[in-house]
């Protein structure tokens, strides 16, 4: 794997794990109601988004070992340029239904464990 690939696994490992611990312990109620959680959450997912595009550039194979790694990126896309139509629920619903195999998988490509 190329040194530059492994930097972009690493960046959405990275910004995934921030958003976890973000998360953890949290409600949708607590997400919704706190401007600054979400703030947050939103800029690793931007994070998580641009390095996958990154990574898809660089090596489109490798990207494809993530699944909906297109979506991953229409979902920075979102966040980026339709900031004023962001759905809280769709974010949350990421972080509670994506999010994990997302680490999965990055962990698999990074050559570690997922546990």
């Amino acid at each position: 794997m190329q040194l530059e690939a492994r930097k972009y696994l690493f960046d959405i490992k990275q910004a995934a794990d921030l958003i976890a611990a973000f998360s953890g312990g949290k409600s949708f109620a607590d997400y919704e109601q706190d401007a600054m959680l979400r703030s947050a959450i939103e800029r690793q997912f931007e994070i998580v988004g641009e390095a996958v595009s990154q990574l898809a550039r660089l090596d489109p194979v490798l990207a494809g070992r993530l699944t909906e790694y297109r979506r991953i990126i229409a979902f920075r896309n979102i966040l980026i340029h339709a900031y004023a139509t962001i759905d809280d629920r769709i974010v949350w619903g990421v972080i509670e239904g994506q999010l994990p195999q997302l680490r999965r998988e990055v962990d698999t490509l990074l050559g570690r464990d997922a546990g």
